[in-house]
């Protein structure tokens, strides 16, 4: 999810207008033949680092992942998420026990800089090295690497660990660096990486663009663009002013603004949606007094017009959620047992014996989060219930369930949550353990069958056994009362019709993969 503040979970721009229109019209200038043999992107965030053990960002990510070789990708397959290998290598497998990932890299790819040949002692440096960075948790299950020649080895694993490939090896903290030139630099560096091996070089000037050129020494299948101007421009609004203006060929957009596209949109223009990698809830918390009664939780539940949310806080846009799985993933469902009914919620209550209830609803203090929150303080007033609405700024909701941070855990009732994460139900489940109460667990509640549920989830082989697991843990999650599960937000780009870019359901560009109609 992200949860612990990195920018793969959270990320808030806000500026008025002026700032958008004044941004848009400083931005650098680029020409291109008629051939369109360079393309303009948007960068959502400057870069401060491209040493995978401490990035943070999706830039960083992008960047790293045009410049530097890996062992896997994800791969979509129709509207389900999966892995694949990577064009550096020619065998990529586990062993049946699932304690051995065997691996073997296609000979001559070339460092740069004079640093020799991508090899299988690279691949054991780097994994190795990310064990002891700022992403170990993602490498728990890896105990160490090893290496049979020059091309080959296999990562050998602590126990059997199903999510590796979608949480560790697909995403960009599994691209492999060069032993010979970090060593070289003391083992250190942020923006300059010593070498790269891919099908582009870069040169990065801070807080105005990435240009990507190609790389002379690359001997893999060559990408469609001479060049590839990855252009900093921190504001959505602005950005899809420079889309207009033409000064960008692709740029994430809101969800209103792809609504006003639907009836009037750019010229010589496509919008996709890459995916619905978020997932949006509103929490309650168990052991709050007012909220202790689970029959006053499942009357909340039942009062809540989801439908209506999705119709006035995303235009209809964004997807209903069932749970922390996201739609093409393991564990997805299209159904929950909590339908809308007003008069059950009445009863509910009635048996509870509570009238008068009034609760605090905490959220972020963004316009689809607001105009949900709304929502939902008309349903409850319609049961019966009175709902205070409590906008917060990012720093002190973030903390607010968080039992390190202080004791305003204690007073939490309601709260709009929206985690994202990689595509994976694994890594969006491990926010609810039993260990995450007082960090994560804001509802803080725990179930055996829930834990015992979560262990086999990640040693569970058999994708069909795995998705079973995943949907009986969010029944147990329906089943506490604590949760309305809201939506699975959009994740929206607009681009030039003679460009097929290459996005990941999370919104990741990949851009030696875009290509040129």
């Amino acid at each position: 999810m992200l949860a612990n503040g990195l920018s793969r979970r959270h990320f808030l721009a806000t500026s008025s207008t002026l700032a958008a229109v004044i941004a848009a019209e400083s931005f650098p200038q680029f020409t291109r033949a008629d051939e369109h043999k360079s393309v303009n992107v948007r960068m959502q965030n400057d870069i401060g680092t491209l040493d995978p053990n401490t990035m943070s960002n999706d830039a960083e990510g992008n960047t790293l992942a045009s410049v530097m070789p890996s062992l896997a990708q994800f791969d979509l397959k129709g509207d389900k998420i999966g892995w694949r290998p990577s064009p550096y290598v020619s065998n990529l497998g586990v062993s049946d026990d699932g304690l051995r990932i065997s691996f073997t890299l296609k000979p001559g790819f070339q460092w740069t800089n004079g640093n020799g040949e991508l090899s299988a002692e690279d691949v054991k440096y780097t994994f190795e090295r990310a064990k002891k960075g700022d992403w170990a948790v993602t490498w728990t299950a890896l105990d160490h690497v090893e290496v049979a020649d020059n091309y080959s080895g296999a990562l050998v694993l602590k126990f059997p660990f199903e999510p590796f490939w979608m949480t560790t090896l697909a995403p960009y903290s599994g691209v492999v660096i060069s032993k010979k030139a970090t060593e070289a630099v003391e083992g250190k560096y942020t923006t300059e990486i010593p070498a790269t091996c891919g099908p582009y070089v870069y040169h990065w000037t801070p807080k105005t663009k990435i240009v990507f050129t190609r790389n002379p020494d690359w001997k893999g299948s060559a990408s469609d663009f001479d060049q590839i101007n990855y252009i900093d421009i921190d504001d959505t609004k602005a950005a899809e002013l420079a889309y207009e203006a033409g000064e960008l060929d692709i740029t994430q957009i809101t969800p209103a603004t792809a609504v006003r596209y639907k009836s009037s949109p750019p010229a010589n223009s496509k919008v996709r949606v890459a995916g619905y990698p978020k997932y949006m809830w509103m929490g309650m918390n168990t052991q709050h007094p007012k909220l202790a009664d689970i029959r006053v939780r499942q009357a909340i539940q039942h009062a809540v017009d989801v439908d209506s949310i999705l119709t006035a806080a995303y235009s209809g846009l964004a997807k209903r959620a069932y749970g922390f799985a996201t739609p093409g993933e393991i564990g997805r469902r299209e159904t929950t047992k909590i339908d809308f009914d007003p008069e059950k919620s009445r009863a509910l209550l009635k048996a509870a014996g509570v009238t008068g209830l009034e609760l605090e609803l905490r959220t972020l203090s963004l316009q689809d989060r607001m105009a949900a929150a709304q929502i939902i303080q008309a349903n409850l007033q319609d049961i019966g219930i009175t709902v205070k609405i409590v906008p917060e700024e990012s720093g002190a909701f973030w903390d607010m369930g968080q039992e390190a941070k202080g004791n305003q855990w204690k007073d939490l009732q309601l709260w709009l949550m929206r985690f994202g994460s990689v595509p994976d139900p694994y890594d969006q489940s491990q926010w609810f353990v039993k260990d995450q109460i007082g960090k994560w667990n804001w509802e803080r509640w725990s179930d055996p069958e829930f834990e015992d549920l979560f262990k086999k989830g990640m040693t569970e082989k058999d994708p069909a056994k795995r998705n079973d697991i995943y949907i009986r843990m969010q029944e147990i999650m329906d089943d506490t009362g604590a949760y309305v599960w809201i939506a699975n937000e959009p994740i929206i780009f607009v681009h030039r019709d003679w460009l097929a870019p290459d996005i990941t359901p999370n919104g990741d560009l990949e851009l030696t993969n875009f290509k040129r109609v």
